[in-house]
């Protein structure tokens, strides 16, 4: 039998045992080449990351339009930054967190009116109380009186640009470049000019003819006609002032103490800006507290007026008997504001009830003397309530409510005195709005809330330029003005 032969097997690389030197020998260059490989990839990577970042530097810093700077913090919003930045050509009254305007402000132009309806008002209002004529009608003191707003709109605006730092707009000499017109007429003066004018004394001025004049001249003024007054301002203060001609000024932002005059067409809080009547007494400087406070309730002013006025009569025969309750009869002069001032001085509480409008100036004494307001008016607007909320320094009672005999005395008398004090720390706050002299006060705030009409007053010129010139305009009075009444606060 025959005897096979072991053939010598060829060793495999797969039986080789890997501690062997010979399978190390093998394996060496190719882990040599494969860290080759990595060690260029990782070059090659970073290189192009590099490259990448080169190219965005060069785009953010040559063809790339910053935001404007922003001192918010790190956790702001791009998309909030973002959509600042794109709104900044459209004149809102836009802040940054830290209260810094970045948006273009408001350019106003005042018009140079004719003497006769500024200084020459102020004229016909001296010689009709005695005083004689003079050269020049700018010497004259404009006099002091309830809606003296149209007197420190004027100044403000006849400064000279470098004296009006922190105001919201800026005036411009230029018309051109003005966003809104300004009509300085002493609307609200004229209606008293003539008033203790002795019969027969030749007085020779007329408030009907001015406002007649007025609109005679607005009417010729190329920037008037351009866009049908639109982005003209015209105060009218004393809700009776420029009453002939107010249909044919209907168009312009109205500065205006209520709506008690006008028809919803003619005003509403979407197109016209509610302002504060000129406080007439002495602010009140003492320290919170009702202690020096004995009065419950004061109120002084006249007792018998027209419209919505004749609940005063009715008030004054519910209060007039209650202990601890002043309410006198007064008209305006010199001896009865100071009368008001220690009466208010020394309440805790002040009645505001209906004029002959919804508003009277009585509401703005109250607050500047820290009495606080008890307000009886269903229909009454308020100045800057964007900002302010009256029910945090005010008590809104309902006509009906407050007719009710002894309601009205009894809601007061529960009023803790720590709940008046707080009454009264909120109209410290707030009386700067209402004083005309504050250097950030009702003047700023009055071209404030203009400021914030341009929107609408360039969506009203555009619309007015495709409009059928017939087509009556819709009624927004649901909109514009108080149809609900006046919700009781407590």
């Amino acid at each position: 039998m025959k005897t096979r032969k072991p053939t010598a097997t060829r060793p495999s690389s797969l039986s080789v045992s890997p501690h062997s030197p010979s399978t190390q020998q093998q394996n060496f260059p190719l882990f040599s080449i494969m860290a080759r490989k990595s060690s260029l990839f990782q070059r090659t990577l970073i290189a192009t990351v590099f490259f990448l970042l080169a190219i965005y530097a060069l785009f953010t810093t040559f063809f790339h339009t910053p935001l404007p700077p922003s001192h918010t913090s790190s956790s702001s919003s791009s998309d909030d930054e973002f959509l600042i930045s794109s709104r900044e050509n459209l004149h809102f009254p836009l802040k940054q967190m830290d209260g810094s305007d970045f948006a273009k402000k408001v350019k106003v132009f005042m018009y140079d009116l004719p003497h006769k309806f500024t200084y020459g008002i102020i004229q016909h209002h001296s010689l009709a109380r005695g005083g004689t004529p003079v050269a020049d009608a700018t010497t004259l003191k404009y006099p002091g009186h309830q809606h003296m707003h149209e007197w420190f709109l004027f100044s403000d605006l006849a400064r000279p640009e470098s004296d009006r730092l922190g105001s919201p707009i800026i005036k411009v000499i230029d018309p051109e470049e003005a966003d809104l017109f300004y009509v300085p007429v002493f609307s609200s003066l004229s209606l008293i000019a003539n008033a203790g004018r002795p019969p027969g004394s030749g007085a020779g001025y007329s408030d009907e003819e001015m406002q007649e004049e007025l609109v005679e001249w607005l009417s010729g003024q190329e920037y008037w006609k351009r866009n049908n007054g639109w982005d003209h301002v015209v105060i009218a203060g004393d809700p009776n002032a420029l009453y002939r001609v107010v249909d044919r000024l209907k168009n312009a932002v109205l500065l205006v103490a209520d709506f008690g005059r006008l028809r919803p067409d003619q005003g509403s809080l979407v197109k016209d800006v509610i302002i504060p009547y000129s406080h007439r007494i002495n602010a009140y400087t003492g320290d919170f507290g009702v202690k020096e406070r004995k009065t419950l309730l004061f109120f002084m002013g006249n007792r018998y007026r027209k419209e919505g006025g004749k609940i005063r009569d009715l008030l004054f025969q519910i209060l007039e008997n209650e202990e601890d309750v002043v309410i006198k009869h007064g008209t305006q002069s010199r001896e009865n504001r100071r009368t008001a001032s220690r009466g208010m001085h020394t309440s805790k509480f002040c009645l505001n009830p209906a004029g002959d409008t919804p508003s009277a100036c009585r509401l703005f004494d109250s607050i500047v003397s820290l009495c606080v307001p008890v307000i009886v008016s269903d229909s009454i607007e308020l100045p800057f309530e964007d900002i302010i909320d009256y029910n945090k320094f005010s008590i809104f009672v309902e006509s009906t409510a407050a007719l009710e005999p002894g309601y009205l005395v009894s809601l007061l008398r529960k009023i803790p005195a720590e709940k008046i004090i707080e009454y009264q720390k909120a109209m410290k706050v707030v009386k700067r709005y209402y004083d005309y002299t504050h250097p950030n006060g009702a003047v700023n705030e009055i071209w404030r809330q203009v400021s914030q009409k341009l929107p609408l007053i360039k969506l009203m010129i555009n619309r007015d330029k495709r409009l059928v010139k017939d087509l009556s305009e819709p009624n927004c009075s649901c909109l514009c003005s108080n149809q609900t009444g006046i919700i009781s606060t407590l």
